[in-house]
């Protein structure tokens, strides 16, 4: 059984994430691809989080790749939260998180007090309602109710989108170019052309599990699970499944695993690494390893301060430093002008303020304005 330690594997997950070596910036889509997804409750968060891993990028040209190159989507994924997914493997996610949604709730619209054939209806209603056409979610949901029937109108407009999900998951509908600060909808079958398949769901979830080992291993069956949204029995099961696709390996003295015969290499120099990351950035909430990622004394910091106290570490932005968890930071805007601050928990060195001058200068660069940085403590 191969061992591996701590620094190895950080090393290894940080490269996956494109985090030790930025893509070009024609490379949207792939390293989209590459972290299982971005998440996009807040869309500028998310191109942030591209920005970090592919450079030099705008917010222009996230937006760009969204709305009019279509190369990558924006729609339900992971967890049920928003993400930018790659639209040539949108299918593929699909499938997989109607199979997850099969795992955990026996029929979607059970927990909607639905019947089956309202459930057909509401389903049949919102395509048919999109087709050929860009809606916003009020638009939505007062013409998908007169094609299904009156009682549709509450549920499509429940403030949680919780039928938006099923029509996601069946090629009925994604995000369209938002107009103004309202989102808008359109079909995703026809928005991604002919990209289109259908996917075996089964197929699909153990394809993504495939594809978080690649990126996130090695770790376990818990990290799997957490991270899509599966209880620790279908996670486990999900692994068990690839057989020996995927290989035991020990990491730190306990069982996990990696993607068979994968190669986790040691670091080719003693150099610090250093990143300005999002909240909700995928590799937060990749990594299942969450007490090394975020240490005690970044714990309590982050405990204290805003979203933290609800969320953790994934509810902030946050410096990494070397693959963990080292501060966080915020950013306010003056016109053209972008105030960011940094407070570190630790010493910072030479080498490391100047990569962080950097970092604040891609930040900058993605928003198009002008940085000032300092480094003091956040309120």
């Amino acid at each position: 059984m191969r061992s591996f330690n701590w620094n190895e594997v950080c090393e290894h997950r940080l490269a996956h994430s494109y985090l030790a070596k930025p893509a070009e910036a024609h490379a949207i889509p792939k390293v989209t691809s590459a972290v299982c997804g971005v998440q996009a409750q807040i869309l500028s968060a998310a191109g942030l989080a591209l920005s970090a891993r592919v450079q030099p990028i705008t917010q222009q040209d996230v937006n760009t790749e969204l709305w009019e190159r279509r190369r990558i989507v924006k729609t339900i994924g992971p967890r049920e939260t928003l993400h930018l997914l790659p639209a040539g493997e949108l299918s593929l996610w699909m499938a997989a998180m109607c199979a997850r949604h099969a795992l955990n709730e026996a029929y979607w619209y059970e927990k909607e007090d639905l019947e089956p054939a309202q459930a057909d209806a509401l389903l049949a209603a919102i395509g048919e309602t999109l087709d050929g056409r860009c809606l916003t979610r009020e638009q939505l949901s007062d013409e998908a109710s007169l094609r299904a029937g009156s009682w549709a109108l509450e549920k499509l407009n429940s403030p949680w989108g919780n039928l938006l999900g099923p029509a996601a998951f069946n090629g009925l509908l994604c995000f369209g170019p938002p107009q103004g600060a309202r989102a808008t909808f359109v079909r995703a079958d026809q928005w991604i052309g002919n990209g289109w398949t259908q996917v075996d769901p089964s197929q699909a979830l153990k394809e993504i599990c495939r594809r978080y080992f690649a990126a996130y291993g090695p770790t376990r069956y818990q990290g799997f699970g957490h991270w899509f949204g599966l209880k620790p029995a279908d996670a486990r099961q999900i692994v068990e499944s690839l057989g020996e696709e995927l290989e035991e390996v020990n990491f730190e003295g306990r069982p996990a695993w990696i993607l068979a015969g994968e190669e986790v290499l040691p670091r080719e120099q003693d150099i610090s690494s250093l990143h300005l990351l999002p909240q909700y950035d995928c590799y937060i909430l990749g990594c299942g390893e969450r007490e090394r990622i975020v240490p005690d004394f970044s714990r309590r910091r982050v405990s204290v301060h805003g979203r933290g106290r609800f969320e953790g570490a994934t509810g902030l932005p946050v410096l990494l430093v070397d693959g963990v968890v080292a501060g966080i930071w915020d950013r306010k805007a003056h016109g053209k002008r972008i105030d960011l601050r940094v407070e570190p928990f630790i010493d910072i060195t030479a080498d490391q303020r100047s990569q962080l001058e950097a970092e604040a200068q891609r930040v900058g660069t993605f928003f198009e304005g002008e940085v000032s940085l300092s480094i003091e403590a956040l309120d």
